[in-house]
């Protein structure tokens, strides 16, 4: 029997919980949709028959999407990070995640067309900014402060002081 992953975020949308669902699982592998529970009843987001609950899998991770209707929208107080390899990487999933109606935002977060905020963050990053040596770090960091969609090559410069 497969191990059940005992915390799953459940993401909350207003009617689109599927199409959210099969956008995610298009973008990163080892993903897909692993059940779509409709409901039996009428309730606040939607009607008896209407999708309810979508259970999937991102990456690797359990997650839910549910229709909870329109009486709450997310904010920035949560958002899903990103690990990239490379910049191909983040360019791949940047674009995936904008399209149709995303919003990039800063420091390499956008908000999707569901209104979902995302950080796309190359693994370089996170090396640089915890690098010993706290002045390259600070220079990675600040330039990473200056980007909308994050850019390795600037990043690697700035961190090698080449800026």
């Amino acid at each position: 029997m497969a191990q059940v992953q005992k915390i799953s975020p459940c993401l909350w949308f207003n009617g689109r919980a599927e199409e959210a669902a099969r956008l995610y699982t298009s973008i990163f592998p080892n993903s897909r949709i692993d059940h779509i529970d409709r409901s039996t009843v009428d309730y606040p987001g939607g009607k008896a028959g209407d999708v309810l609950l979508v259970s999937f899998t991102l990456a690797g991770l359990s997650y839910e999407a549910l229709n909870g209707g329109p009486h709450d929208s997310f904010n920035d107080a949560i958002s899903l990070s990103v690990s990239c390899k490379d910049q191909a990487e983040v360019d791949r999933v940047w674009d995936a995640l904008l399209a149709g109606g995303g919003k990039p935002v800063a420091c390499g977060w956008l908000k999707d067309k569901f209104g979902v905020s995302w950080q796309v963050v190359p693994d370089e990053l996170v090396a640089m900014i915890r690098d010993k040596d706290r002045t390259k770090a600070r220079r990675a960091m600040q330039a990473m402060m200056e980007m909308v969609k994050l850019d390795v090559a600037a990043l690697r410069r700035a961190f090698a002081g080449a800026d």
